[in-house]
């Protein structure tokens, strides 16, 4: 187990973090910017009252000892103060407080399925926004399938975000459309809205009617895909995460453009995901040589994203939906025949980071529940629909 211990320094007591590492030391910086005391830290909001920017670089311990479970430290600054030494344990890892991603492919089982009346409960929201963050999607089956049911079903999740096509939009087949997602061809493995920053971190996709044969339904994880990629090709893989790309959407109303490389990895170099539309982004100038080996990594992503191998399909019928991480997850879809009878899809965006806020949230209130504390219903319930 983590603790913090106090030894002699040659001038003054020092801090460390001791774990499986070995000994950290806590710079006095480092501890005094963290500073519980009412004075500096606001009680409810925990946000800071005073600047840590304006400390003294030279700031050093005078004093520290345990006092009972507390860490009693003073400061060359004059400044004295008890502090948790758990809450400094925690403090000490840069870590977000979710679940890590599970890459998955076509043998993914059991599928994350969830019944829409049962994300009432807590316990079981809970587990579905775990598998959301883990697995990057789940299904939600049961759902209500009024016209605008999806916004009640989004913001069980998270914030509803709007663009240019709305609060949510609407996918069935309509000749001479703005967008091929309108018309009844295959759709390949894609991330949506590439030319925005940022991208629209989660979609859903919510079926009201399918009375076709076709229009089954595509997901791949990016994450499983580039995993090989690297294999196969490391320094391809680079040139994905390196190289700047330029996406652009555009109608009467609308001229979108976004710059970024197609692999997205977060500060820490961790790959989270990628902006991936071949019929929205261009290969940007370069000389030949690079042209041809950024070409043949891109190629050999794009087939792996549709090697049937990584791909998960179904088909979604009325009153089902799929809700996916927009960064990592790619979706697509099977053709279909408008003949055959109706197809009608809603789609809308929530934040990436609303699913995760309510993961740390859910995991708080679920270790200590109070006493009056009953389930949250859903506004829609089954039989509305």
């Amino acid at each position: 187990m983590p603790e913090i211990r106090i030894l002699d320094g040659v001038r003054a007591p020092i801090a460390v973090l001791r774990d499986q590492r070995g000994d950290t030391p806590l710079p006095a910086l480092w501890l005094r910017a963290r500073s519980p005391d009412p004075s500096e830290r606001d009680r409810v909001t925990g946000q800071r009252l005073v600047n840590p920017h304006l400390l003294p670089e030279d700031l050093e311990l005078t004093g520290a000892l345990y006092a009972g479970n507390m860490l009693d430290l003073s400061f060359s600054d004059g400044f004295r103060c008890l502090y948790d030494p758990q809450e400094l344990i925690a403090g000490a890892v840069l870590h977000e407080g979710c679940p890590a991603a599970r890459p998955w492919k076509s043998d993914l089982a059991p599928k994350p399925v969830y019944q829409w009346p049962d994300l009432a409960d807590d316990a079981v929201l809970y587990r579905a926004v775990t598998d959301l963050i883990e697995l990057g999607f789940v299904l939600v089956h049961g759902t209500p399938t009024r016209a605008d049911s999806i916004l009640t079903i989004a913001r069980r999740f998270g914030y509803v975000r709007d663009t240019n096509f709305g609060n949510y939009f609407e996918v069935y087949s309509r000749p001479d459309s703005t967008d091929l997602a309108y018309r009844p061809i295959a759709l390949g493995p894609h991330t949506d809205n590439p030319y925005r920053t940022p991208v629209p971190g989660l979609q859903l996709l919510h079926c009201l009617q399918n009375e076709t044969s076709g229009g089954f339904s595509t997901l791949v994880d990016s994450l499983a895909v580039a995993a090989q990629l690297v294999r196969e090709d490391p320094r391809g893989f680079e040139l994905l995460c390196e190289v700047p790309v330029r996406f652009e959407y555009r109608d009467a109303d609308t001229q979108l453009v976004s710059v970024k490389p197609m692999i997205e990895v977060d500060a820490a170099g961790q790959m989270t995901g990628v902006h991936y539309s071949p019929r929205l982004d261009d290969i940007p100038l370069m000389s030949d040589t690079d042209t041809r080996r950024y070409h043949r990594a891109r190629k050999r992503l794009g087939l792996l994203f549709e090697d049937p191998a990584f791909e998960l399909r179904f088909k979604l019928e009325p009153g089902q939906l799929m809700i996916f991480d927009n960064n990592r997850v790619l979706h697509g879809r099977t053709s279909f025949d408008p003949s055959e009878g109706h197809r009608q899809l809603q789609g809308c965006y929530i934040d990436r980071d609303g699913p995760r806020s309510l993961y740390r949230v859910l995991k708080r209130r679920l270790a200590s529940p109070p006493a009056s504390a009953t389930a949250p219903t859903p506004e829609l319930s089954h039989a509305d629909s």
